[in-house]
């Protein structure tokens, strides 16, 4: 199916999904977003033609994901069910982490995180003080999701939110709950969205656009770049819902050029 046209169809599109999946399937996430520069695709490849050359193809899935976070230490990877991040891997690692973490749940020393006061290997991501204390919402899926797969983010609950205001709520309902849980803008003013919202669909005027400005203006904007790199649907489910509540017609994402990866990836949602 190329298109789905129905909250039906995008029900039985996710149905397809998660009775497809298998629950003992390893997963490889290796960031291609910010640990390009340091050679994330020669890592991508080098995994992939590892597992088919140790025959694992239907064991182990490789996903080019978006950013992990700690770019300090690209590139990186994280090991799902496992919990495992390396760090600084090389496309010469890729055997050891095949043959040694996906075959036989070996951990490897000189891929791990070093805490600096006592230079001890730490292998599980929950355990990187870096992670320790996040709680990821908005990034939730920015480094386990391929970002070009619709599939991915449906799996992950993605426009589970959309059905919710279109089938459930009418458009003042919708603003009434973002209203409530007061959410701001990001871009120093912090005005509320639920009155912004609420304004827009008060307004007598037509046609109406949503536009999303993932400019570089403020600090906060990197971390919106991360968003259209590594989770783009997220993106695009936001507008839809906020095009509902207000009435809107038309969207437009505003991006720089500069961002081709996010621009890619955007194009492809």
């Amino acid at each position: 199916m190329k298109k789905l046209s129905s909250i039906g169809q995008l029900e039985w599109f996710r149905n397809k999904i998660l009775s497809g999946k298998q629950g003992d399937i390893i997963e490889v996430h290796v960031c291609m977003t910010g640990c390009r520069a340091y050679g994330a695709a020669g890592v991508l490849e080098a995994l992939n033609d590892e597992i088919k050359s140790q025959g694992l193809l239907k064991q182990v899935e490789i996903r080019a994901t978006g950013c992990h976070g700690f770019c300090a230490k690209a590139p990186v990877i994280a090991i799902e069910p496992m919990g495992v991040q390396y760090q600084e891997v090389e496309p010469d690692d890729a055997g050891d982490i095949v043959g040694k973490t996906l075959k036989q749940k070996q951990l490897i020393d000189r891929l791990a995180y070093r805490t600096p006061n006592n230079f001890q290997p730490v292998f599980y991501r929950n355990q990187i003080p870096f992670y320790a204390k996040q709680e990821r919402r908005i990034l939730a899926n920015c480094g386990r999701i391929d970002p070009t797969n619709i599939e991915h983010y449906i799996a992950a609950g993605g426009y589970q939110a959309l059905v919710k205001a279109m089938s459930k709520m009418n458009p003042d309902q919708v603003i009434e709950e973002v209203q409530a849980a007061k959410l701001r803008g990001r871009g120093g003013a912090g005005f509320p969205t639920g009155l912004k919202w609420k304004f827009a669909r008060q307004s007598p005027g037509r046609p109406k656009y949503v536009v999303c400005n993932a400019d570089e203006g403020d600090p906060g904007a990197f971390m919106d770049r991360a968003i259209l790199e590594g989770d783009p649907h997220a993106v695009v489910e936001g507008m839809l819902i906020g095009a509902y509540a207000m009435g809107a017609e038309f969207g437009y994402v505003y991006v720089r050029e500069e961002y081709p990866i996010a621009v890619d990836h955007l194009a492809i949602a």
